[in-house]
Parts: structure tokens; C-alpha cells; sequence
């Protein structure tokens, strides 16, 4: 008789064996199977399962409430899920400052979470594989991703077409390029912004207009 691994549920005993079955699903299914429920006892059963592996924010975000994490939950790298996150920057804490956001990063080996809402009270953002610094050059990985909640979730994962995923300097901060835009820009005072189409990502633009005024900007990284 095998142990089982930590924080793994039990759905049945299979009649004819000793050792318990084990359904390993992913929170898309998840989901899939809460809509499905007809019982009031099994949809709380599997809303149970579902907040278990939701982010664990470690501190209050004025941004981010259940549903910005369930829907941002299916779209983490594996390597993010079971640790706590952290919030790194926050306008609303530290001032309106890129220079101060590139500080309270420095010797950060995370990846990173920026969320946005503008004063159309829209959120969106976007998951960098490495934290924000000053480069010559862009960095980052395929793990990179922007997402608008626009109001309806939508991720725009990496395109393979260039590999433009960040880049910073003291003047600005920008995700996703090529064409002539950027997919997420952001001036020094962290006021101003900009999202347009940029071969990176695919993405449309993610707020309603794409020169935007921030209204409130979170930066979260793992704890690991």
C-alpha cells in the first residue's frame, strides 16, 4: 500500500483494489465540472477544490479579487503553482515611480505579476518569467504572457514570431514589441500608458482605448 502524496484528494475507492484511485485534473476541469454540478453540496465540494490551488496573496491588493485569480490561475507556469505571492510594488504604497519599481526588484530571480487598472477602472496586465530591471537589451521567456479583463478574461500568450518580451530603461517600460508598437508601455512617472497589436503576442489592445492614464498598479512575485 502506497502513501499518498501530500494534499492529493481521495475521489473514490476503486472496488477491486486496495490502493485508492487518484484523478489528477487541471483547474480548467475543474471548472468544468463545477459548472456541471447539480447538487449544492457538490458545487461547494468542488469550489473547495478550486480556491486549494487559487494564488495565495501573502498581502492586500487593491487590484486582484477571486476571479482575476481563478481565471489567471489556468494561465501560471507549473513552477508558480503551491507558493505564496507577494506584493513587490504598489502605487498606491510606494508612489508613482519606475525608478522605485526597478529598486524594490533588485536582486529579485522570479517571475513577476503586473496588474493595471486605468482610470476607465479597467484591469489587465501582464506575467513576465523575469522581474522587471533596466536593460540594453530584451529579456524574458515564452513563459512571458499579457491579459486584459476587458470585462471578459482574455490571455494573449507569447506568438512565437519575435522574441520582444521585455525591456526597461529609467525612461520607460515596455512588453512586447515589433511593428512599431508595444503591447504594454509605461512612462517613468508610471502614469501614462500605451497598449496597441504587437507580434508577440497577438494581442489587441488592453484597455479600451490605447493611451491610458493608470490608476493603480500592483507588481506580485512568487515566494518561494
Amino acid at each position: 500500500m502506497k502513501l499518498l502524496p501530500e494534499n492529493t484528494k481521495v475521489l473514490y475507492f476503486a472496488s477491486d483494489c486496495l490502493e485508492p484511485y487518484v484523478e489528477i485534473i487541471t483547474v480548467k476541469d475543474s471548472k468544468r465540472r463545477l459548472s456541471l454540478c447539480s447538487s449544492v453540496d457538490s458545487e461547494a465540494e468542488y469550489q473547495e477544490e478550486l480556491d486549494f490551488v487559487l494564488p495565495v496573496l501573502n498581502n492586500y491588493s487593491q487590484l486582484l479579487e477571486d476571479h482575476h485569480l481563478q481565471r489567471l490561475a489556468d494561465q501560471l507556469p507549473a513552477r508558480t503553482q503551491g507558493y505564496p505571492w507577494q506584493l513587490v510594488y504598489s502605487t498606491a504604497v510606494h508612489g508613482s515611480s519606475l525608478r522605485t519599481l526597478y529598486r524594490n526588484m533588485a536582486g529579485l530571480d522570479s517571475p513577476v505579476l503586473l496588474v493595471i487598472t486605468d482610470t476607465h477602472k479597467k484591469v489587465f496586465g501582464a506575467f513576465s518569467s523575469d522581474p522587471f530591471r533596466v536593460s540594453q537589451h530584451c529579456y524574458g521567456t515564452g513563459e512571458t504572457f499579457l491579459f486584459s479583463f476587458n470585462p471578459d478574461f482574455q490571455p494573449y500568450r507569447w506568438s512565437g514570431e519575435n522574441s520582444y518580451f521585455v525591456r526597461g530603461n529609467l525612461d520607460s517600460l515596455h512588453i512586447g514589441g515589433g511593428g512599431g508598437g508595444f503591447g504594454l508601455w509605461l512612462d517613468a512617472d508610471l502614469y501614462h500608458g500605451s497598449s496597441v497589436s504587437c507580434p508577440t503576442f497577438n494581442n489587441e489592445s488592453l484597455s479600451t482605448q490605447e493611451a491610458f492614464n493608470v490608476l493603480n498598479l500592483e507588481v506580485w512575485t512568487v515566494q518561494n
